[in-house]
């Protein structure tokens, strides 16, 4: 890597996000800054070959289709540039053969527009390098959201009380069966595992564990995913007073 992007490299990463609409550069600028990070924003394929020769970026986010060319063009031009970062792309397109597209091109991973903040984020953060990553989203997001049982439960506290007991005492053996079915390759079981359990998530306002769950849910056989899950149960048991199994 070029010396002088290297002493560039900020104590925060620097994200390059490449989006043309200016409504879309606007919203998603903010959110990629509020993790916090850096953002350089180019809204053409010239415009993100400049900046990304002019300073060091840990990640990039790209729109799949820009006024002077794609994604996935700008993304090999960058490769050549010597850019290494990884790469998200960013489409409101649902075409399957698209997003294959992207991801033979080299993108990680590809997000459907419109994005919604908290996913995003995480998005984010999974791709970000581990020496500038950020503290997880986790830190950021209520255990319980209150509101969101209250309104699901009639709005009768004592119904949010008795079912948070009831979902205390059913997580433990959830979490062995998700953990069982990870050790046996069993993407099948897994999910419908996660499938309950994001269910009683919403019902209950387990909103960090709610979190934890979609995201495996995207990868439900990878380790990392599961540890995150586990911990997250440890979580919700201790602060609900239970102890886990």
């Amino acid at each position: 890597m070029n010396e002088r992007l290297l002493a560039s490299m900020p104590s925060i990463p620097r994200i390059l996000l490449v989006e043309d609409d200016v409504v879309s550069a606007a919203y998603l600028g903010e959110v990629v800054a509020s993790l916090p990070a850096q953002v350089d924003v180019a809204g053409s394929v010239a415009q993100a070959l400049s900046i990304a020769s002019a300073d060091y970026h840990a990640l990039l986010l790209i729109d799949a289709h820009l006024p002077d060319g794609r994604g996935a063009t700008l993304l090999q031009a960058l490769r050549a540039q010597g850019v290494m970062a990884p790469a998200l792309a960013h489409t409101a397109a649902a075409e399957t053969a698209l997003r294959d597209e992207l991801l033979a091109a080299g993108f990680v991973e590809v997000l459907r527009k419109p994005l919604g903040m908290v996913d995003l984020k995480l998005a984010l953060q999974r791709h970000l390098p581990q020496a500038t990553s950020t503290p997880t989203l986790l830190s950021d997001l209520r255990r319980w959201d209150d509101a969101a049982a209250l309104a699901a439960l009639g709005g009768q506290r004592a119904n949010v009380d008795a079912l948070r007991g009831l979902f205390a005492e059913e997580l433990p053996g959830q979490r062995h069966r998700i953990t069982q079915a990870c050790i046996e390759g069993n993407e099948a079981g897994v999910r419908d595992e996660l499938h309950r359990l994001i269910a009683s998530c919403g019902f209950v306002g387990a909103a960090r564990l709610g979190q934890v769950v979609r995201q495996m849910q995207a990868t439900p056989l990878d380790g990392d995913a599961l540890t995150a899950l586990q911990s997250a149960v440890d979580e919700v048991l201790a602060s609900a007073g239970a102890s886990g199994g």
